[in-house]
């Protein structure tokens, strides 16, 4: 397995996505090639993906580092392991990468949501020494 940042976008990992996402969420979108690009050149955002022995992209994370007055931290978002190559160390492979790229730009917390249907996430998270913090969470939508 390898663990790489996104320096440019391809069609395989446009397919990849098209592939990974919904196995996350049945809803999510299948980003374009341009909405992948707008990522990976957004100041702050890192991009990984986990390759298999073979190549094929298995997994996909995305850390986002925000700088506010009161702090610098990162957002764990889209972390999916492709459904035939879990329970091989991809995600927490995947995690530990994005920890250490956070720690380097200064963030000393790091914060994700995980929903309650993905107990396995849920473990990984708190394995690596995520904690659950109690918090209201507001969402708007706008359609």
């Amino acid at each position: 397995m390898q663990i790489e940042a996104v320096t440019s976008v391809t069609p395989e990992l446009v397919e990849a996505f098209a592939r990974l996402l919904p196995q996350q969420s049945p809803g999510a979108r299948h980003p374009t090639a341009e909405q992948l690009t707008a990522i990976v050149e957004a100041q702050g955002h890192t991009l990984l993906i986990a390759r298999d022995a073979q190549g094929t992209i298995v997994g996909t994370l995305t850390l986002v580092i925000l700088l506010t007055p009161g702090a610098t931290f990162g957002f764990v978002e889209d972390v999916v392991v492709d459904g035939a190559a879990r329970r091989q160390g991809i995600g927490e492979a995947l995690v530990r990468e994005c920890l250490r790229l956070a720690g380097e730009q200064g963030a000393r917390r790091v914060e994700l949501h995980s929903g309650n249907h993905r107990p396995d996430a849920i473990r990984l998270y708190e394995r690596i020494g995520f904690k659950k913090f109690e918090t209201n969470v507001f969402r708007r939508v706008d359609q």
